[in-house]
């Protein structure tokens, strides 16, 4: 068997800075959370293709913890990378900072863990590169990878069996 390839977390570090408008806003006047979702998947997935450098699909989103909210006219700032990796999978962390532009004060906003698949042209599963952490953050995030694989595999397992018993039939009488 070939040894795989190994890469830092850095190599798919992924910074997006935007500005909080009153169109991205709730009536809280907090940013939506589904933009926010919106920005995590973005840069989740180019982490992950910058890891394996083959085509990827989005497999789950583990979790997405709002903290605090994000305000109008704040600055949101989200960093990802490659945190851990399976065979042909790659969990990817997201750290979301908010600042308030006026005052300067940053606060850690949500955080979010993300799987992505690697595929090749056909759909079929490719193997990734491993990867390894170099900064204490990194290696935090790392070393609790395979309790969240596991408790991963266990959802997906309590997801397949809720989707045994639900229906698909649209209720139109209940339109």
């Amino acid at each position: 068997m070939t040894e795989r390839p190994k890469k830092a977390c850095k190599e798919s570090l992924v910074i997006k800075t935007s500005r909080v408008f009153p169109q991205d806003t709730n009536n809280h006047n907090t940013l939506f959370g589904g933009k926010l979702m919106t920005y995590i998947d973005d840069t989740a997935s180019i982490s992950a293709s910058r890891h394996c450098r083959v085509g990827i699909v989005t497999a789950s989103t583990d979790s997405v913890d709002f903290l605090k909210p994000i305000k109008n006219d704040h600055s949101v700032c989200l960093e990802s990378y490659v945190a851990s990796v399976g065979r042909s999978s790659m969990e990817i962390f997201v750290k979301v900072i908010s600042e308030n532009l006026k005052t300067g004060e940053r606060y850690l906003a949500a955080t979010s863990f993300l799987t992505f698949v690697a595929i090749n042209d056909e759909g079929k599963t490719v193997t990734v590169p491993e990867v390894y952490p170099e900064t204490d953050e990194e290696k935090m995030i790392f070393e609790g990878a395979e309790i969240r694989a596991k408790a991963r595999k266990e959802r997906l397992k309590g997801s397949r069996k809720l989707a045994e018993s639900l229906s698909i039939d649209v209720p139109w009488h209940r339109l």
